[in-house]
């Protein structure tokens, strides 16, 4: 099934001060749009980067001939793009500015078959688990030796494998026995994540570590903020540009090679895409990272994003929301990337659906746990959250993930939810050995399935383990619970591809109603899925409620969404920080993974109130629900190994016609 962007609207002030946009992404077979926006730009940054659109496809020489009769680089075409969209960058312009530069847009637009110029705006990406402190770096002596031998039942001899507690836990540091990921599980059956890439989108990769160099991907990696095919960490005294590398190590650090410890899925490739490393971000460089190569890359690991302070609101852009859509549509030949997001690091404070990244339903959410099961201080919480890995120890925040560091290091400190998404991306390289015809769908579906609870606790009491319509146990923390490598891949093995997806739009209230302090707004839509039409839905996946809403502090907002199956959902939580007024919220797609698997006809409910004991006003503007699934049961040709597993539970209230 086909995605592309349908349009692009915006409202923009020539001075740079303010910029909002409004995304539509359409599916072709069924005709939808779901609309995504944010503000951004407030601080008029302009950087050397410029989108040159084509009337038509052309030429790359001709497109580099214009570039360099203009003083301009060209940096190649967008993915998507049909070679109509291309990003140029000014060898002399300075890479942030205040003011937009006009006559070098005008010098663009001013040749024949160019359609249109648009300067790039710069924005903040950071990120996430990174300490300000320089961290503990621990040199270690070594002798490489050759792995390769039978390893079944086996443990990794490497000398920091012992410390690797979420590879195996058995106590150490204070953790919980067995709270891990259960790697061995799959490395008993012969699976190590052979012939599968991921890409660590971050601030390079130390690709000569000797951990790390030969399960380097070079043809798959790329430098996105030098224009090169070097993607290594630039220097800096407090090892600022560790981040890639340590991420890099956690998915594919080599075996039984007495160095550091080992990566999840040890005989998988990675690649590095250097994206991060510069003072402003831009849409094509994120546009350009998210499709390079797909069909090399499997799986693309991001552990950064908006600002964890609380009070963002951000997400993709258009050129970045295009690149996405057509990796899961069309990536791996068809089969679909996986986009692992790391949920954030704003703590109680935040909340990860006001990340348009890791609230995407084309992306897995991944939030953390620590060594005894509970949440760590700086998880953020929120509905679209799909699992969770690990990342610090309880007793010792410095135990942290052990993995490889710059220049042929080992560190112990690694934390945050940059952590806890590679091991994700790990654990999926595996299932993808272990099937390589799983779509992208298919993973969603599997850590559903074989995620844990475990011994997973909100430390604060405040999110509790609940079940949903059809048996399927989620925390708003922790979503489905903590990815087991072991289940996912046995499962993998006998996986059949679920049925085509659909999506439905259920309806929408379109007038304004107020939001009062001290009482709840209460909105109701009554829906048939779509019954009887091309795009009936009567299995759950993603469900978003695209709310447009302002409020006199919109931090004190929340939003509940309760399905015709009584699963009740937080979809915007309190942020203490958020002391918005004005831009409120416009078309933000709010996302749940709660109600996965449920029957959707009937009256969904929409709750909106103030959780303040200030006095608050304002109004929800409109509300539209759009609801994501298939027509036919997703798992009915599996046979679960187990009467008592999520599989077979989902199974049978299926099969009693709880959904029919």
């Amino acid at each position: 099934m086909k995605f592309l962007i349908c349009s692009l609207s915006g409202i923009l002030n020539i001075y740079g001060l303010l910029w909002i946009s409004i995304l539509k992404i359409v599916l072709t077979n069924n005709g939808f749009c779901i609309a995504a926006s944010f503000n951004g730009n407030k601080n008029g940054i302009f950087t050397s980067s410029f989108l040159v659109r084509f009337h038509r496809s052309v030429d790359k020489d001709f497109v580099h001939d214009i570039a360099k009769r203009n003083d301009f680089e060209n940096l190649g075409p967008l993915p998507g793009s049909l070679d109509k969209e291309y990003h140029f960058k000014h060898k002399i312009l300075p890479h942030a500015r205040s003011r937009r530069s006009i006559p070098h847009t005008r010098l663009l637009k001013q040749i024949p078959e160019v359609h249109s110029v648009v300067q790039q705006t710069g924005f903040i990406r950071v990120k996430r688990g990174l300490r300000p402190a320089v961290p503990s770096i621990h040199g270690l002596p070594y002798s490489s030796t050759n792995g390769g031998s039978e390893t079944s039942g086996i443990e990794p001899t490497d000398p920091y494998f012992p410390l690797q507690w979420y590879l195996k836990n058995t106590g150490q540091n204070g953790g919980k026995m067995k709270l891990d990921l259960n790697v061995q599980a799959a490395w008993d059956q012969g699976i190590t994540g052979k012939n599968v890439t991921t890409a660590i989108m971050d601030d390079g990769v130390d690709y000569m570590h000797p951990d790390i160099k030969y399960n380097y991907n070079a043809e798959a990696s790329y430098d996105f903020s030098s224009n090169d095919p070097y993607p290594y960490p630039r220097y800096t005294d407090d090892w600022f540009n560790s981040h890639g590398t340590r991420c890099a190590g956690e998915v594919a650090a080599a075996r039984d090679n007495g160095i550091c410890g080992v990566g999840v899925a040890y005989d998988s490739k990675i690649a590095g895409i250097r994206m991060l490393d510069q003072p402003y971000m831009t849409d094509l460089i994120e546009a350009n990272s998210m499709g390079h190569e797909p069909h090399k890359i499997h799986i693309y690991s991001a552990s950064w994003g908006p600002t964890d302070d609380g009070k963002t609101v951000d997400g993709p852009r258009n050129a970045t929301m295009r690149a996405i859509v057509q990796g899961v549509n069309e990536g791996r030949n068809g089969l679909g990337n996986i986009y692992v997001w790391a949920s954030g690091d704003g703590g109680e404070e935040d909340d990860c659906n006001c990340d348009g990244y890791a609230a995407s339903m084309w992306t897995i959410s991944i939030n953390s746990a620590i060594n005894d099961g509970q949440n760590a201080h700086y998880d953020e919480s929120c509905s679209s959250t799909l699992a969770s890995t690990f990342s610090n120890g309880a007793k010792d925040p410095n135990t942290g993930v052990a993995t490889t560091d710059l220049y042929g290091k080992c560190t112990t400190t690694h934390s945050g939810t940059s952590a806890a998404a590679p091991e994700a991306a790990g654990v999926f390289a595996l299932a993808l050995e272990a099937n390589g015809n799983l779509t992208w769908r298919d993973v969603q579906h599997l850590t559903v399935l074989t995620s844990k609870r475990n011994s997973l606790f909100d430390a604060k009491n405040r999110f509790y383990w609940t079940m949903n319509g059809v048996g399927l146990e989620f925390n708003h923390l922790f979503g489905f619970g903590v990815l087991d490598a072991g289940a996912m891949v046995t499962l993998a093995k006998q996986w059949h591809t679920v049925p085509p997806r659909y999506h439905c739009e259920a309806g929408a209230i379109l007038h304004s109603n107020p939001i009062k302090s001290g009482k709840s707004l209460y909105l109701e839509i009554k829906t048939d899925a779509c019954k009887g039409t091309d795009t009936e839905v009567n299995y759950l996946e993603h469900v978003q409620a695209v709310v447009t809403a302002n409020a006199s502090r919109r931090g004190d907002l929340e939003l509940y969404l309760t399905s015709p199956m009584g699963t009740r959902s937080m979809i915007l939580s309190r942020r203490a920080n958020d002391d918005d007024y004005r831009d409120g919220f416009t078309k933000w797609p709010f996302m749940t993974t709660h109600t996965w698997g449920e029957y959707p006809h009937g009256t969904w409910k929409l709750e909106a109130r103030f959780n303040s004991q200030q006095l608050r006003t304002g109004y929800l503007k409109e509300w539209s629900l759009v609801l994501h699934g298939t027509k036919d049961p997703p798992y009915r040709t599996l046979s679960p190994a187990s009467p008592h597993s999520k599989l077979a539970i989902v199974k049978k209230a299926h099969e009693d016609k709880k959904i029919h």
